[in-house]
């Protein structure tokens, strides 16, 4: 996928197929790509991976909440009666209920429930996976979700990219404004994170019931004056916040759901990243990111699960992808760009993505002689080979 372009539509013809190929593979790095016939005298098979499937680089999940404890099954429930998100947001449920059940548990059940979740992504085809903190009902408890994260990517297959989320929602109670809230966090917050190396990334969620825009874009400059790099949830509910990601020049912008036309030009002009999250609108009955829309005005798009407790409990990458494309009418090359090369330009990773000399060994192979069978099975068909960073793994 290297000779894909970063941004814009791609037609499945432009998708460079190599049959009966072979990767070379040495230190967890891909030495060479070619058919396997040219490949097979340059080395033993102990430092070749072949296989008769279809390989695609593993996948990049680049927008997740999986650190959390607890349920929110009745929120479900009373969302497809008729209350709305924000609703029940303001009456103290939605994720003010699940910084209480996170709390409630101990680090070692957390980091149990959250290990759980990565692995079966890690078999379902995510190797790179970013991870939000953002359930802390205070600082320490941001802290100690920030230091749980960090600990599980010492010990896991799967490659997690912690994100700071602590300007998920203001405080519950209202001692404070908002606009205090985000100050406190640049006073207090930030420092430990750096000083405690727990984080490079910087997220807040900008929309009615948590943060308003000109508070948000002060915030977001105070993170950038700390070297941190920046993401925005962005019009998830209403028409705001995607301006402040672009201007602030975040990496991504991230939902998407509620966009103008001109949102959707203006985008296009910057080197940030439209991630789109279906799952959340399944789990919310919204409609879906105008992603056709987002391509063929030459945007970046980027698909992710947007896996948490509230809106988006399913966390099943290839299916939400699969059933996006359906609605949206994407091309294979433009959903496995949005799941690969594009998800890691969203993180600033530019070392894997793509099955390409010097990038990490990253694949996924699924058995079939069809890359389109893959899509076409709307995510029940999941990879039958991981090879991360040249080793492979079996569930």
């Amino acid at each position: 996928m290297s000779n894909l372009p970063l941004k814009g539509s791609i037609s499945d013809d432009e998708l460079i197929i190599i049959n009966d190929g072979g990767v070379i593979v040495s230190g967890g790095i891909i030495i060479e790509v070619d058919k396997f016939s040219k490949l097979e005298s340059k080395c033993d098979n102990k430092h070749m991976i072949k296989s008769p499937y279809v390989l695609l680089p593993g996948f990049i999940d680049c927008h997740t909440h999986v650190c959390f404890a607890g349920s929110r099954s009745m929120d479900y429930s009373k969302k497809n009666a008729g209350v709305s998100y924000q609703e029940i947001l303001s009456q103290g449920g939605g994720i003010y209920d699940t910084m209480r059940k996170t709390e409630s548990v101990t680090d070692s059940e957390l980091v149990r429930l959250t290990n759980k979740r990565l692995k079966r992504h890690f078999y379902e085809g995510v190797l790179t996976c970013e991870v939000k903190s953002g359930y802390g009902i205070n600082f320490n408890q941001e802290i100690r979700l920030l230091k749980i994260i960090n600990q599980l990517s010492k010990n896991n297959y799967i490659d997690i990219i912690p994100t700071c989320l602590a300007a998920h929602v203001p405080p519950i109670k209202k001692e404070i404004s908002s606009e205090e809230y985000l100050k406190s966090i640049v006073d207090e917050l930030f420092p430990i994170i750096i000083n405690d190396k727990l984080s490079n990334r910087i997220d807040i969620f900008i929309e009615k019931n948590a943060f308003k825009k000109e508070e948000s874009m002060n915030y977001l400059k105070s993170a950038k004056s700390f070297g941190f790099d920046t993401a925005v949830h962005a019009n998830q509910f209403s028409s705001c916040g995607l301006t402040i990601g672009v201007d602030i020049g975040a990496l991504s912008v991230d939902h998407l759901e509620v966009i103008t036309d001109n949102e959707i030009k203006y985008l296009s002009n910057s080197e940030t990243s439209a991630v789109v999250l279906p799952g959340c609108s399944l789990g919310l009955g919204l409609p879906f990111a105008p992603a056709r829309k987002i391509l063929d005005c030459g945007c970046k798009l980027v698909i992710a699960t947007d896996w948490n407790p509230g809106s988006a409990p399913m966390g099943d990458l290839l299916t939400q992808a699969s059933i996006l494309a359906s609605n949206q009418k994407l091309t294979n090359a433009e959903v496995f760009s949005g799941l690969s090369f594009r998800s890691a330009s969203a993180l600033g990773l530019h070392d894997r993505g793509s099955i390409y000399p010097n990038n990490l060994a990253d694949m996924i192979g699924f058995e079939t002689s069809d890359y389109r069978e893959i899509l076409y099975n709307q995510g029940k068909m999941k990879p039958s080979f991981i090879c991360k960073k040249g080793k492979v793994y079996s569930k």
